[in-house]
């Protein structure tokens, strides 16, 4: 063993080396000895390694795991699609059909066009609008704006408010009831017109018995008959509002225009709904009414009914010929383009309707349905 070398090879620097061999000479008790290789490479890790303060008996650091950020990213985006497939389905089917689902705003005043085409397309049982401007109109009642009410002649604010509800209530029962349009008696409807109406009254007499050109139940009313014609769906679009001012004697006179679309098939359909050939035709009502509602110290009526001024109705495939008391949709061969008629969009709301009572033997000739 060479002087200076420990067994496992390491080597003492000289100046240790003197002291220790001056120490050991002069019988110094605690003289010192020479670190070993593996304490000398243990003290230099411990210099190395940074200061992590006293460790606990029994501590335990956890690994920390890898970071993946590209699945997280992945992730996040698929819980955000998701979200606008609920929140807005019909964006995302817009999307890849090229059509525009989004509501009509609500018509608070007479537009100054018609609405823009929409893309082709053939109705069918679960989308029986297809196809048309009407599928973006309300449903039912919500497609009739009502306007914001306020005192006129001899109504309080409070009291136009209910005479415009009631005003709509006799459109819902005109025309979108459901046993109505199956052809039943409006009993609801004729409950609000005043009785002591002589005229109207008189036509309301005559019209279910022997509907005929002046006393034809669909100057007021939408019927269907059943065994020829049945609704596809639950839904009737409609589009329209109400208007008022004052009127004679003081009375509140209230203009009602409003268009009703309804899809219908033959009534020996399968149980698809669909017609012998898939075949559904929309029947479309164009409706203008005008309503008294009446100081009954000045015209003789009774509590919550009006009088009706005047009543129009413009309608495409109801039917040509002559009355029978319901709309006749035309389907398969009945289907025509009759030439004695006018062309008219159903669609266009930007002018008023031109007839009162329009003749069934001059049926105009639909651009669209």
């Amino acid at each position: 063993m060479g002087a200076g070398t420990e067994p496992d090879g390491s080597s003492r620097s000289d100046e240790e080396w003197e002291r220790f061999l001056r120490e050991s000479a002069a019988g110094v008790a605690d003289a010192p000895k020479e670190p070993s290789a593996r304490a000398r490479e243990v003290a230099k890790r411990l210099r190395a390694e940074p200061d992590r303060g006293p460790e606990s008996w029994r501590g335990y650091t956890p690994a920390r795991p890898k970071r993946r950020t590209g699945w997280y990213v992945a992730g996040l985006l698929a819980s955000l699609a998701l979200l606008v497939v609920a929140v807005a389905p019909g964006r995302i089917v817009d999307l890849f059909t090229g059509t525009d689902s989004t509501p009509s705003a609500a018509e608070t005043g007479r537009p100054d066009q018609a609405p823009p085409a929409e893309p082709a397309g053939r109705p069918t049982v679960d989308e029986p609008f297809r196809g048309s401007p009407a599928a973006r109109w309300a449903d039912g009642a919500a497609g009739i704006t009502v306007p914001k009410a306020r005192a006129v002649g001899w109504m309080s604010a409070a009291e136009v408010e209910r005479a415009l509800a009631r005003s709509r209530d006799f459109l819902v029962a005109s025309g979108l009831d459901r046993g109505v349009l199956r052809g039943e008696r409006p009993e609801k409807a004729i409950a609000l017109i005043n009785p002591h109406q002589k005229d109207v009254q008189d036509l309301l007499g005559t019209a279910f018995r022997a509907p005929g050109e002046k006393n034809d139940p669909l100057l007021l009313f939408s019927r269907f008959q059943p065994s020829r014609t049945r609704l596809v769906g639950d839904v009737v679009k409609t589009r329209g509002r109400l208007t008022y001012r004052e009127g004679e004697r003081g009375a509140l006179q209230v203009t009602a225009d409003v268009t009703f679309v309804y899809p219908v098939t033959r009534a020996d359909a399968g149980g698809d709904g669909g017609g012998r050939d898939g075949e559904i035709v929309r029947t479309i009502v164009r409706r203008e009414l005008v309503l008294s509602w009446d100081d009954p110290a000045k015209v003789v009526t009774e509590p919550g009914t009006f009088s009706i001024v005047s009543y129009k109705y413009d309608m495409t495939n109801g039917g040509c010929g002559a009355p029978t008391g319901y709309f006749t949709p035309p389907f398969g061969t009945d289907r025509r383009a009759d030439g004695a008629g006018p062309e008219v969009d159903p669609y266009d709301r930007s002018a008023p309707i031109r007839r009162g009572e329009p003749s069934r033997d001059e049926c105009g000739r639909a651009t669209r349905s």
